[in-house]
C-alpha cells in the first residue's frame, strides 16, 4: 500500500471546532501555548549547506498537536518526514521558527538545555532495539533512571511497572536472545516509558519485524494511546501508519495532508472502508 493508496474508515466527527484551534494556536507567534498543547511548530523551516548549495529539508511547517493524541508522520523519501522528527526529538534545532514542546520554548535551547529537556521530555523507540545483550529486560529498562540518578529501589519499581505495561511481566528477568524480535521492541518501548515521559516517538518501530509481529507491536502502541500517552510515530508504511488516529503527510518539506480518523476499525489496514477524514 502506498501514501496515495491510504485507506481509512467511516469518519468519526471530531469536536466542533478542532481544525479552527489547532490554525488558531498556531497563528500565535511568540505566544507560550495552554497546557493542551504538548507540540506547537509555527514555521518551522531547516536548511542544510551540501557542498555549497543550500538545501531546504523543511520550508515553513506548521504543526500543532494535542496531549494524548496518536500521530503518525509520513512521506516519502525527501519527504522531511526525518528532519522533522529530529526536530521533534529535540536532536536539532530549525533554521527558522518556533519549536514549542510541553511549554518550552525548544528552538532558542542551547545543547545542553536540548539534552536536558529530551531526556525528561521524550521517549524514543527506534528499528533497532538497542539493548545491552548480557543485562535482563528489567535491567535495560532501569537504565535510563541510573543515568538520571534514580534511587535503586524506585528504578526496579518503576521499571517493572513500565514492562508490565507492554504485558512482559513474566519475561523482565530473560536476556534479550531469550526474547522474541517482537518481545525485544516491547522491553525498548518500556524502557522509553520509564521516564514518563510526555510523548513517545518512534522511528519506523517495525522496520526489523515481520507482518504478525508488526501488528503484535502496533497493538501496544495503540492500548498506550488508549491509557493517555501520546504517542508520534514515523513511519514510510500506510499499513502501520493506518494505526493511528492522526495521519500527517509530509511532501517537498511542507505538509500536504493532516486528517484525523476514526479508530477500532480493521477497514483502515486491508483496504475496506470510507476514505473521507473525520471533520476537523
Amino acid at each position: 500500500m502506498s501514501l496515495d493508496t491510504l485507506v481509512m474508515p467511516d469518519a468519526e466527527v471530531a469536536g466542533l471546532g478542532t481544525t479552527a484551534e489547532r490554525r488558531a494556536v498556531i497563528a500565535q507567534a511568540g505566544a507560550v501555548p495552554s497546557r493542551e498543547w504538548v507540540i506547537v511548530a509555527r514555521g518551522l523551516t531547516r536548511l542544510y549547506d551540501m557542498g555549497g548549495e543550500t538545501v531546504r529539508a523543511l520550508r515553513g511547517v506548521d504543526l500543532a498537536i494535542r496531549r494524548n493524541e496518536y500521530v503518525a508522520i509520513m512521506g516519502p523519501s525527501g519527504s522531511g518526514k526525518s528532519t522533522l522528527m529530529n526536530l521533534i526529538g529535540c536532536l536539532d534545532t530549525p533554521s527558522q521558527g518556533e519549536y514549542w514542546l510541553n511549554g518550552h520554548q525548544v528552538s532558542k535551547m542551547t545543547d545542553n538545555e536540548l539534552a536536558r529537556i529530551r531526556n525528561r521530555e521524550i521517549g524514543f523507540v527506534f528499528q533497532t532495539f538497542n539493548l545491552l545483550p548480557r543485562a535482563t529486560a528489567l535491567h535495560n529498562v532501569e537504565l535510563p533512571l541510573v543515568y538520571a540518578g534514580v534511587s535503586a529501589s524506585e528504578r526496579r519499581t518503576r521499571a517493572r511497572e513500565a514492562l508490565e505495561r507492554v504485558q512482559l511481566g513474566e519475561r523482565m528477568l530473560h536476556r534479550p536472545n531469550e526474547l522474541s524480535g517482537g518481545q525485544r521492541q516491547r522491553v525498548a518501548i518500556a524502557r522509553a516509558l520509564v521516564n514518563r515521559p510526555s510523548i513517545l516517538l518512534a522511528d519506523e518501530p517495525t522496520g526489523n519485524l515481520d507482518s504478525g509481529t508488526s501488528e503484535e507491536i502496533m497493538r501496544v502502541f495503540g492500548e498506550l494511546a488508549e491509557q493517555g500517552q501520546t504517542v508520534i510515530m514515523v513511519t514510510h508504511e500506510a499499513e502501520i501508519a493506518a494505526h493511528a488516529r492522526r495521519v500527517i503527510v509530509l511532501r517537498d518539506g511542507l505538509v500536504a495532508s493532516d486528517d484525523r480518523y476514526a479508530d477500532g476499525d480493521p477497514s483502515r489496514r486491508d483496504g475496506r472502508g470510507d476514505p473521507r477524514p473525520a471533520a476537523g
